[in-house]
């Protein structure tokens, strides 16, 4: 007999009511402000490792809360909805996501020891470096290359939107150990390497340089740069070559997470678009009353229900470590969707207002937008879905 249960476990439903009780001590103003400034917000931060909220996917020997994707996805969700959205909600996802998940998963006995309980409490926060501007979308044509010398490998390459670096304890770097031409099969020769930040820019080896953006501000994205790079053979994260393995683990839940704070971008533009339409007066009623209005904001409601149950179906696969590829991709393509189509709406509905930025539709509909192209475009969501779901021939 087969149960379906769609009720949050109570540990997810724990993770909802603590982040949120932290959030209602930040109103739309602070993100606003924290957009406006170009920072970090140290303050929600501050609270989120004070409350253990950092170490949900670390296990609790290591002092986390031993969680799984699904908490760490309602937390992404929840701290977006709150008034962050997607571009400040992705501070969320650097170190409980890209660090705290992957080194639980893949790291060695030393790498979790020295890790993870710092992780757990942000004493360390972590970046990935994947792409790069020759290779793009492209993960597996990456060039940036990591050569053997003795007991560390040498490094040189350059990625691109790289995110947090100015923060960042450690980068998760993502290289080839064979060159993409001569690798059989395509997925042979990555290997993702621990590399130490503050060390290799010290030593002069890793450098950076922020890219202005139009939004997520909050979160710096940077070009790096690597110049013979020295890296310790034992900061190999997985094994040499086998990097694909590891990448998969951080691809998938990249989009699962990203779609959790699309979600909550989405939340938040409905939010603010209902809240107008209640209380804007034109021709002697709400604009609320018109069907017009209405109608548009009520089908975003439904798309961000139905780009919700993806989501958690999606983090509850990769949990139980069973596939999760398409749902990932399903739960990222429907939720960028629902967030973009909430915050146009927003915008719409606030009619020539939304151009003043006492409003926050801006910086909503900005925060919306970069979800349709990254960290994966719309158009190779639909490919994935197209070829390994429904088994279309390739178009590349």
């Amino acid at each position: 007999m087969i149960t379906v249960d769609f009720t949050l476990p109570e540990s997810a439903r724990g993770v909802q009511e603590g982040i949120a009780a932290i959030c209602s001590r930040y109103d739309m103003d602070y993100w606003q402000r924290c957009e406006a400034e170009k920072r970090w917000p140290e303050e929600v931060w501050a609270e989120l490792a004070k409350g253990g909220w950092l170490g949900l996917a670390v296990p609790e020997e290591y002092g986390g809360a031993g969680q799984g994707l699904l908490e760490l996805a309602v937390a992404t969700e929840t701290l977006s909805a709150s008034g962050s959205a997607g571009g400040s909600a992705f501070t969320y996802v650097l170190t409980p996501g890209f660090g705290a998940l992957t080194v639980t998963r893949h790291g060695s006995a030393q790498q979790k020891q020295a890790l993870l309980p710092k992780l757990a409490t942000g004493g360390i926060e972590t970046c990935f470096a994947l792409t790069e501007p020759d290779a793009g979308s492209n993960s597996l044509a990456i060039s940036t290359f990591a050569r053997r010398d003795g007991g560390e490998y040498v490094v040189n390459g350059q990625k691109i939107w790289i995110t947090g670096v100015q923060r960042a304890t450690w980068m998760l770097l993502v290289t080839r150990t064979v060159p993409a031409a001569e690798a059989r099969p395509r997925t042979h020769g990555l290997t993702v390497f621990l590399v130490n930040v503050p060390e290799a820019v010290a030593a002069g080896r890793l450098s950076y340089r922020p890219i202005p953006k139009m939004g997520a501000n909050t979160t710096p994205s940077n070009m790096v740069f690597f110049d013979d790079l020295r890296v310790p053979a034992e900061n190999v994260l997985g094994e040499v070559d086998q990097g694909a393995v590891v990448l998969w683990d951080i691809l998938n839940p990249e989009r699962i997470l990203l779609a959790a704070s699309a979600l909550g971008g989405a939340e938040v533009a409905l939010r603010v678009a209902v809240s107008y339409a209640r209380e804007r007066e034109v021709f002697g009623r709400p604009i609320g009353a018109n069907q017009a209005i209405a109608f548009p904001l009520a089908q975003v409601k439904a798309k961000i229900e139905l780009a919700r149950l993806m989501l958690y179906k999606a983090a509850w696969l990769f949990d139980r470590h069973l596939p999760c590829g398409a749902e990932a991709n399903i739960a990222k393509l429907t939720a960028s969707q629902a967030a973009w189509e909430a915050a146009d709406r927003a915008f719409q509905t606030h009619g020539g207002m939304a151009y003043s930025l006492e409003y926050p539709v801006a910086r909503l509909l900005a925060d919306a937008r970069i979800g349709k192209v990254a960290p994966v475009t719309e158009e190779l969501l639909l490919n994935h879905i197209a070829t390994q779901v429904l088994g279309l021939p390739r178009s590349f």
